[in-house]
């Protein structure tokens, strides 16, 4: 073994040269540990604005909203399909690229913001094809559904537990909507009430009554997490 800064030749003991202390099969030039750029498990963020991510949006909805209304004009000489079109593109506009506006967006805002839009866009449609569908029907089934789901999200935000009664209880209403859908149709297009709902609404109370059930009974509720999770 020999020394790899000076060549003298050492022992099988030596712990280092006795010329110039060099310890064996140490490197001769030692680089000190890069600083990390960042903390450890910690990077920067990827920030995008808003606004970027906005008018891109923008900008592509204007794509089909422009080529419907070209075509109508050049078709019909009047505007049919441009209104259904431009309707659903505030629309879904209201339903994806409006929260991008906001850092954190509140769903306990934005859900009701798009059960109303949706219930506008519904307004829309009827009045465009001389419809009179919406206050008898599409109103109170939206505004049914809406309220259903904005009371779970409000419900999961601020409350920390009790999650499987609220998604129970969520079913369960659900399920009272599909009685509510069959009777509506019957009124509003004088279709024969014939019974079907119950079917969906038995299945609903069944599910949304396991979770309710889970929730009083703890050993099942480890059970059932030890079967289906662990």
């Amino acid at each position: 073994m020999y020394c790899v800064n000076c060549g003298v030749k050492l022992a099988d003991t030596e712990e280092k040269c006795p010329l110039c202390n060099t310890v064996p099969g140490e490197p001769l030039n030692r680089r000190e540990p890069a600083r990390a750029l960042y903390p450890k498990n910690r990077y920067p963020e990827v920030t995008v604005k808003p606004s970027a991510v906005n008018s891109t949006i923008l900008v592509l909805f204007l794509i089909p909203l422009l080529v419907t209304f070209f075509v109508d004009l050049q078709t019909g000489q009047k505007l049919d399909w441009f209104w259904y079109v431009a309707g659903a593109l505030v629309l879904a506009y209201v339903v994806l690229a409006l929260p991008i506006w906001f850092r954190k967006p509140n769903p306990v805002i934005f859900v009701p913001c798009d059960f109303a839009a949706s219930a506008l866009y519904l307004l829309l449609i009827n009045l465009l094809t001389g419809g009179k569908w919406y206050l008898s029907f599409a109103l109170p089934v939206t505004v049914s559904v809406g309220l259903i789901v904005t009371s779970v999200v409000v419900l999961l935000r601020y409350l920390q537990k009790g999650r499987l009664y609220i998604f129970g209880s969520a079913i369960i209403a659900m399920g009272t909507v599909m009685l509510l859908v069959e009777w509506l149709l019957s009124v509003t297009f004088h279709i024969a009430f014939v019974g079907w709902s119950v079917y969906p609404l038995i299945v609903f109370v069944l599910l949304g009554g396991l979770l309710i059930f889970l929730a009083i009974n703890s050993s099942a509720r480890e059970r059932m997490e030890r079967k289906f999770f662990f």
